[in-house]
């Protein structure tokens, strides 16, 4: 028997509103006041300037391993702009950004990088999901979230980061397949930043883009340029509202690069050229960003130095902060503590007061603050 064509070939659309070179598609440009672009542009500045804050504290031993953003801000600003504060949040490793503009303040993501427990807390009434190192392990909790709306008949929308690395895991596809199957209100962001950690986009995949991807599961991808706020925003937008409406979820490929590291620990002049980081700094969102402002007279002054201050006094309160207490590690593993771990708590209980107790005729030391280095070899 001959075949038959059960599907026609699909199309993947792309979107950009505000080229690399400044050049704007005014019939497809967002309406957002000016005072809303202003905000964006200090959310996209904040960003950026406290990344390369951390990385200095990093360097200088004053917080730990972390993931920057420099070179992303467009896509997570643009995106989680889209959003209420009563939707859903749910974040990887590397939205700072984002979880700046939802409320997070800067003292706890630095608390949390500094390995303190309370830092990776969302407040109670935030709904957002705290950092989510392991590559995309938060995408099926983040359709449970939608699930549980959808349930409840509340009328919230889910919005879900992740990287490129992301759609090689076996989560990303259950997710959208359970997100396609139950018609959650959901929008799936990928930062297609080109590399997971030093493996290229090339290597991960076969397919021309990332949003098609989407279309397996039965629901709609849309590739936008990443670096471009507004074109984020707009696609974002019409994905909430259309989530929000009871149309199903959509995924988002956001094309963007890290201008920086994987990580802190990572060396990416090892698997990638400087010709190629070049090329994408003169695509930098916060330039194209800027230029756009300055042509409409919206671009504040001062406004580096006055976020320079905002972190600095963040950095303040995060060094003033006392330092975490080790046991705190037992905590929110198990709703019982089983036998095994309670004996370890204790264990280390014994050893920490051991380790800390003065010399006989000496008082007890205090606790030291953030940032100093305790004797104990339990605190180092």
């Amino acid at each position: 028997m001959p075949r038959k064509v059960l599907e026609p070939r699909f199309s993947v659309e792309y979107l950009s509103i505000l080229d690399s070179d400044g050049n704007l598609d005014a019939a497809l440009e967002p309406e957002i006041s000016p005072e809303q672009l202003q905000t964006l542009y200090r959310a996209m500045l904040l960003g950026r300037r406290l990344d390369e804050r951390m990385v200095r504290l990093q360097r200088q031993g004053r917080v730990g391993t972390f993931a920057p953003i420099k070179g992303q801000e467009a896509s997570q600003m643009g995106s989680v702009f889209s959003l209420r504060r009563t939707d859903w949040m749910v974040p990887s490793f590397r939205e700072t950004a984002a979880m700046l503009w939802r409320g997070w303040p800067i003292e706890k993501l630095l608390l949390f990088f500094a390995g303190h427990l309370e830092g990776g807390q969302p407040a109670p009434d935030q709904r957002d999901l705290p950092i989510t190192i392991p590559v995309a392990t938060q995408l099926p909790h983040a359709v449970g979230l939608a699930y549980a709306a959808q349930y409840r008949g509340d009328d919230v929308v889910v919005m879900a980061f992740f990287g490129d690395g992301a759609t090689s895991e076996g989560d990303f596809h259950e997710a959208l397949n359970f997100a396609g199957v139950w018609h959650v209100p959901i929008v799936f962001v990928c930062q297609n930043n080109q590399w997971a950690i030093s493996v290229p986009i090339k290597k991960q995949t076969h397919s021309r883009t990332l949003a098609q991807k989407a279309l397996a599961y039965g629901l709609p991808g849309i590739q936008v340029d990443g670096n471009d706020v507004l074109a984020v925003y707009a696609a974002s937008r019409d994905a909430v509202e259309q989530a929000r409406a009871g149309d199903g979820p959509t995924l988002i490929e956001c094309v963007t690069y890290r201008l920086g590291v994987h990580t802190t620990a990572d060396d990416p002049t090892k698997y990638r050229s400087e010709e190629e980081v070049q090329e994408w700094e003169r695509k930098d969102p916060l330039t194209r960003f800027a230029a756009y402002l300055q042509k409409k007279n919206l671009l504040p002054e001062g406004l580096e130095q006055e976020v320079d201050a905002e972190i600095a006094a963040a950095v303040t309160r995060f060094e003033a902060a006392a330092a975490a207490d080790p046991l705190r590690m037992f905590d929110h593993v198990y709703a019982e503590p089983p036998p095994h771990l309670v004996a370890q708590r204790e264990e280390m209980r014994e050893r920490l007061r051991s380790d800390n107790a003065p010399p006989e005729g000496e008082p007890h030391p205090s606790p030291p603050m953030r940032g100093q280095r305790s004797t104990s070899r339990w605190r180092n």
